[in-house]
C-alpha cells in the first residue's frame, strides 16, 4: 500500500514539472517563432532573477550575452550551466528552475525541437520580427 501511495504521488506531481515556461512565466519567455518542427524562445533574465519550475522539450540554446545560469531540478538537486556570448549549446528535455546568477542581465534564444510526426517545415516567408525589448 505503501509503495502505491508513493507512486500515485509522483504521478499526481507530474503536471507540476511539465509546465510551458511561456504560459506559466511570461516575464522570462516569450515566442518568436513557432511551427510545425520548433519553437523558438527569447530568453531574458535580470541578475539575480529566477523563474518557476518548468519543462522544455529537446533544444538548441544561443546565448546572446555571457551568462550563468543554477538549474534546480525537482529532485532537490541542481547544476550550474555557464556560457559565452555567441555560444551553442545542446540543451536535453526535462524540468528545471533556472536562476541567472550572474551580475548583469542574461539573454538566450532557445530553439525547442518538435517531435517530427510527417510535418514539412518550410523557412517562414519574410523576416522573423524580434519579440519585444
Amino acid at each position: 500500500m505503501m509503495r502505491f501511495a508513493m507512486v500515485l504521488a509522483c504521478v499526481l506531481a507530474l503536471p507540476a514539472w511539465a509546465q510551458d515556461p511561456v504560459q506559466v512565466d511570461s516575464t522570462h519567455y516569450s515566442v518568436v517563432l513557432e511551427n510545425d518542427c520548433v519553437r523558438v524562445l527569447r530568453i531574458r533574465y535580470g541578475p539575480g532573477e529566477s523563474s518557476v519550475m518548468h519543462d522544455h522539450p529537446d533544444g538548441v540554446a544561443v546565448f546572446l550575452t555571457p551568462a550563468g545560469f543554477r538549474f534546480g531540478t525537482p529532485d532537490g538537486g541542481a547544476m550550474d550551466r555557464s556560457g559565452a556570448a555567441g555560444e551553442v549549446v545542446w540543451a536535453p528535455a526535462g524540468p528545471h528552475l533556472p536562476e541567472n546568477r550572474g551580475s548583469a542581465a542574461a539573454e538566450v534564444v532557445l530553439v525547442e525541437l518538435k517531435p517530427a510526426r510527417g510535418a514539412v517545415c518550410q523557412m517562414p516567408e519574410g523576416p522573423v520580427a524580434p519579440a519585444g525589448p
